[in-house]
């Protein structure tokens, strides 16, 4: 199905070198045009729990959520150029999208979600763990954001070893492994 402005969605950049980083029972492949109505879907349903108690009917939540979609999709590809926007795949089927940006100091995940049906199976931890390895061997801290409100997020963030950075008031940013001496702001 062809989401109304999705065509003109600027498209992902075109990667040569594929991510080093594999993960058990995934692969991750770099985001194409044709993976656009999956991404926004995901997105959707990423939104969905913050909105349930906003009195729209579904049509127009959706629209909003895709206008969003949208410009963060804008955002995203103006402020990250040179990022790996990844879809991460099981047995051939799109489940998640993991964005990263893998510069030579450190990696910032800009962005990793899953369909609701494919969260709490170890997935996420699994990819991040992926990440992990990989940033270890360059040298490089992992940094990430994380809302205030998404606690189960920030639980496994803690528990794979980020540290909480700096508060910004709605988000924590957290870091892997603890870099700026992890003067905890929060």
């Amino acid at each position: 199905m062809l989401v109304p402005g999705i065509a003109m969605l600027p498209d992902f950049p075109l990667r040569s070198m594929p991510l080093v980083a594999t993960a058990a029972g995934v692969d991750l492949r770099h985001a194409a045009s044709n993976d656009m109505p999956f991404l926004m879907a995901l997105y959707r349903s990423l939104r969905l729990e913050e909105f349930a108690a906003v009195p729209w009917p579904p049509e127009q939540k959706n629209a909003f959520f895709d206008q969003q979609f949208a410009f963060q999709h804008r955002h995203y590809l103006s402020v990250f150029p040179d990022a790996h926007f990844l879809v991460i795949d099981c047995g051939g089927e799109p489940i998640g999208r993991l964005y990263l940006d893998a510069g030579t100091e450190r990696w910032q995940i800009i962005d990793i979600g899953l369909l609701p049906e494919r969260r709490g199976q170890g997935i996420g931890s699994a990819v991040l763990s992926a990440i992990q390895r990989e940033a270890a061997l360059a040298a490089v801290a992992v940094v990430l954001s994380v809302e205030h409100h998404n606690v189960r997020a920030q639980a496994l963030y803690r528990h794979l070893g980020f540290d909480a950075v700096q508060d910004s008031g709605s988000h924590i940013q957290m870091a892997w492994p603890c870099i700026d001496g992890c003067a905890s702001q929060t």
